[in-house]
């Protein structure tokens, strides 16, 4: 990886850190990104507290420059979670200060990376019982999750910390799940069958999309094994009225309808314009027909026609605590008020949209 991807890392995660920025949207602002720096970007998010834990050890005092605090977790990444020759760490560590001109604290760079190199068991052995450095996870959410799950806390961290798989939802209105694995194989793509989700295969390796065969013609879609649940707990029949409300992108309304075999109406709808048009996009590739509509569930009374709905799909705004492993930069992000506010929100949406269900129908909560 040359200094430039190093350098561009860097700036993505200043806007993660310090403008607390989510690292999609930080993402978003360069053209293009290299696989390398996106590594680097998701690994120091996934592993920040601990990079910050082991920073604390080598520093005697806190460095109060922000971007060289961050070039010195970089170089910690680097050293401790990938492969890279030790050498080249260093050296591409130290050059790339002059170029953000804190070329003042070459030094400082050189000496405490070397010095992880040299100390690094002692270090790691020092560390082995700080509860920061063996979960990765910030104390607010060790705390809850302690209070909550006492036996099983430290399995949630685990989960949380592992990398997430790459799960497929086979369509089944074209193809099987048992054919569609054998296309995988002709494409030289390994998966395995979900034991207990019919439409699911998860792969042995993540890949683009553009890779799966027929991701394009609507054969499958990438969707997490849990959330392909939603459809079957519907029990959606024939010719049953259906509101799939915060519906973007568009996964689980797709999965409804490809399973309904004749849906009277499915109306989707959710308050972001610009993830709504990923829900058509979805749709369009998948062949499917929806009522889209951009409006605000927690307000029937500016969209809804006043016919009750047979069923309901609330999948509710969420903190996304239960999803770091797929968002490592949720850990940075996220705050106990945020996830006050996000339940507050979602009692606010139940109470708005239990009053549309038909009696007798089905309304199904999913956060």
């Amino acid at each position: 990886m040359s200094v430039n991807d190093r350098i561009e890392a860097l700036n993505i995660l200043v806007r993660v850190v310090s403008l607390r920025q989510p690292l999609v949207h930080a993402f978003a602002v360069s053209k293009s990104i290299k696989p390398f720096t996106k590594e680097l970007c998701f690994g120091v998010c996934r592993h920040f507290y601990r990079l910050n834990t082991l920073l604390e050890v080598l520093q005697e005092k806190k460095t109060k420059n922000e971007r060289l605090r961050l070039c010195l977790i970089l170089g910690l990444y680097q050293l401790q979670y990938t492969h890279k020759p030790e050498y080249a760490v260093v050296k591409e560590s130290v050059a790339m200060l002059d170029k953000l001109k804190l070329g003042w604290a070459k030094g400082l760079m050189n000496g405490l990376l070397r010095e992880f190199i040299r100390s690094r068991e002692e270090i790691l052995a020092l560390l082995q019982d700080n509860v920061a450095f063996c979960y990765g996870q910030p104390e607010w959410i060790l705390k809850r999750w302690q209070e909550d799950w006492p036996e099983y806390w430290q399995n949630i961290a685990s989960a949380q910390d592992a990398h997430p798989p790459m799960s497929l939802r086979v369509n089944q209105k074209k193809i099987s799940t048992s054919e569609y694995l054998y296309c995988l194989e002709k494409a030289g793509l390994s998966a395995k069958a979900h034991s207990q989700r019919p439409t699911a295969l998860i792969l042995d390796s993540a890949c683009s999309v553009e890779k799966l065969p027929g991701f394009k013609e609507g054969l499958v879609s990438v969707q997490d094994v849990a959330a392909q649940y939603a459809a079957d707990l519907l029990l959606m029949e024939e010719g049953m009225r259906v509101l799939d409300a915060c519906c973007a992108p568009g996964g689980k309304t797709c999965h409804i309808l490809e399973q309904a075999s004749s849906p009277a109406e499915c109306l989707a709808i959710d308050v972001d314009a610009r993830r709504m048009q990923k829900v058509e996009a979805n749709l369009e590739r998948l062949q499917l027909h929806a009522h889209l509509q951009v409006a605000d569930a927690l307000h029937p009374e500016y969209w809804w026609d006043g016919h009750l709905f047979d069923r309901i799909l609330l999948d509710a705004p969420c903190s996304a605590s239960g999803v770091i492993r797929r968002q490592p930069d949720i850990r940075l992000l996220r705050t106990p008020e945020e996830v006050n506010a996000a339940a507050a929100l979602q009692k606010q949406l139940l109470y708005a949209l239990w009053p549309l269900l038909k009696p007798g129908g089905r309304l199904l909560y999913a956060t």
